[in-house]
């Protein structure tokens, strides 16, 4: 199609048999929060066919495809908030989307069509949920594993940069002091990966006894010999850094004084595995003297905690864009540490990777990655950003702030701020007495200290747990805090209980009667969901809850979705043998 020609496209459009995949009618519809699944589905849609346009089209009749005109304008509508919808639908999209509105004056009446550009790097997703078009039907895209392959495979494109081998490259290009380092950080991993410590002193003399690329390649630094990116970034010598042009390999740390004026800098290059260090000596970790009341820290802390400085700036490494040729940047201000790198952010939202507490299934410098965690520079498991915010949490200062390809112009990038102070002595004072209070209500109360909007949903379960007080947009932390003790049980009846404690139900349920209908899940688990929940919440609540036992093998449902039937898979006996049966609700 040629989009310059929009009256052609309609027309063309119109001429379809019917709604497709990346195509679809509407009349007057305008509400913002399906508008914005639809960018999702549609996008995505786009993607995975392989098609350069998805288009939502409005004033047009979709059982006949005849223009019927529309009331509906874009321009004008509002999102949340009453945020103008177009920037409303381009902030609560990852990675940001390449849409556009465009209105026509047809014979028949006024269209609206929505032009929109597929993902290049990651599945769109809409409020941390991603949505794929089945048929002409929108879905979540999670439901679907066959077409989420699919896409991510069509999306990964060339292989991976980090792991391209370098032929001009040898040992020689590898600073010496770096690889012993990593001797030490990779003995330290097969350690750690070892429950049998008979075997560790066996461990630590194989590990010494390597030579240099046998260490390298069982790190998985090189590969059958051959030096890689990831060798260069990790272990190159500074004056190899030529070989990964056009990559600007270096992590420059700013120090900026209260009125934001540069008082102090310096550029680390390669090797990133000696450099980091450097880079934590430079950032000045003062003492904090005096807290909220004089009398919360009996004894001065530091304003970051060591561990969070490191894995803000390893991830950094881990996860930048080095093709856009950009540095990683580490900016200390008086009150906060802000580190940034160019790219993606590939997982759904910040706050999808708290909530699964799992790594994403993708990676954009896989390589990278792999020796990073043998080097022991990154967590395992993928719980890194969790750690830090439950850090920031133990030591009562505000939580980390992502801010995700913001909207300055340039490439993509990602920027994570530290704050090393109190913002909020009832904040903190919260944190202190309701020290079991779930990471997902800290994450809003610190929203609430911060002075950011909360969704009416958000607003809704803070105000029923008693945790805030004021009116939308002006919420502020409750003072109430010495009423916790009273308000405890409602507390605990509202936040309801862990997914495990839920599965376990179910596993017990199944082993003890064989199998179960979705009615006979639904009266074992209705009533033991927390009471802040509505009666569609909680249906989905248990639909979620199977849906992720099936996808973990510990159940299986059998016949059609209406008339299912559940089964407990030998997995999940397993895991009602491990944790044992539980004593009682």
């Amino acid at each position: 199609m040629d989009h310059t020609n929009l009256p052609g496209t309609l027309d063309q459009l119109l001429l379809l048999p019917r709604e497709s995949e990346s195509v679809e009618f509407k009349s007057n519809w305008d509400d913002p929060d399906d508008i914005g699944q639809y960018l999702s589905a549609l996008a995505n849609a786009a993607a995975l066919e392989r098609r350069d346009r998805a288009w939502l089209v409005w004033g047009v009749d979709a059982a006949t495809n005849s223009v019927k005109g529309t009331l509906f304008n874009p321009f004008a509508e509002k999102g949340e908030g009453h945020q103008p919808l177009i920037m409303w639908l381009t902030h609560l999209t990852l990675p940001r989307p390449d849409f556009k509105f465009h209105e026509l004056t047809h014979p028949d009446g006024r269209v609206v069509m929505l032009e929109i550009h597929p993902p290049r790097t990651a599945p769109l997703a809409f409020k941390g949920v991603r949505y794929i078009r089945v048929d002409s039907h929108k879905v979540k895209l999670a439901e679907h594993p066959d077409k989420e392959a699919r896409l991510w495979e069509g999306l990964a494109g060339s292989e991976d940069w980090t792991g391209v081998a370098v032929p001009e490259a040898a040992l020689d290009d590898l600073d010496p002091e770096a690889i012993e380092f990593a001797r030490i950080k990779f003995t330290e991993y097969l350690i750690k990966s070892e429950p049998d410590d008979s075997r560790h002193e066996k461990i630590r003399t194989e590990a010494k006894s390597w030579d240099i690329p046998t260490l390298l390649n069982k790190a998985r630094i090189t590969k059958q010999g051959r030096i890689t990116r990831s060798a260069l970034l990790l272990l190159g010598r500074d004056e190899a850094a030529h070989f990964l042009a056009r990559a600007d390999a270096k992590i420059s740390w700013i120090l900026r004084d209260t009125k934001n004026r540069a008082a102090a800098s310096q550029h680390f290059g390669i090797p990133f595995l000696l450099g980091t260090e450097k880079v934590f000596a430079r950032v000045r970790n003062v003492a904090i003297e005096h807290m909220p009341d004089g009398t919360l820290f009996p004894t001065a802390v530091r304003q970051y905690d060591a561990w969070v400085i490191r894995e803000a700036l390893h991830n950094c490494i881990a996860h930048q864009d080095y093709q856009l040729g950009g540095k990683i940047n580490v900016v200390e201000y008086p009150d906060r540490l802000v580190f940034s790198n160019l790219g993606q952010f590939i997982p759904p939202s910040v706050e999808w990777m708290l909530e699964h507490q799992s790594p994403p299934e993708h990676y954009r410098n896989q390589w990278l990655i792999d020796g990073m965690i043998r080097l022991r520079m990154i967590d395992q498991v993928g719980s890194g950003i969790r750690r830090m915010f439950e850090t920031q949490r133990e030591r009562f200062f505000p939580l980390p702030d992502y801010t995700i390809d913001s909207a300055e112009p340039g490439p993509p990038r990602v920027e994570v701020a530290i704050i090393g102070e109190v913002l909020d002595a009832k904040y903190t004072q919260m944190l202190i007495t309701r020290s079991d209070l779930e990471l997902h209500h800290v994450l809003l109360l610190d929203r609430v200290q911060k002075r950011k909007p909360l969704t009416k949903d958000d607003a809704r379960v803070l105000r029923a747990l008693k945790l805030i007080e004021g009116r939308a947009p002006s919420y502020f932390i409750s003072a109430k805090v010495a009423d916790w003790t009273r308000q405890r049980a409602s507390y605990i009846r509202n936040r309801g209980l862990d997914d495990t404690y839920y599965q376990r139900l179910v596993i017990e349920y199944l082993e003890k009667y064989g199998q179960a209908s979705r009615k006979d899940l639904d009266e074992l688990l209705l009533p033991k969901l927390p009471d802040i929940l509505d009666t569609v919440q909680k249906a989905n609540k248990i639909k979620n809850l199977l849906q992720a036992m099936r996808q973990a093998m510990l159940v299986q449902r059998e016949g059609p979705r209406s008339k299912a039937i559940w089964r407990l898979l030998a997995r999940g006996r397993e895991a009602l043998d491990k944790r044992g049966p539980m004593q009682g609700d």
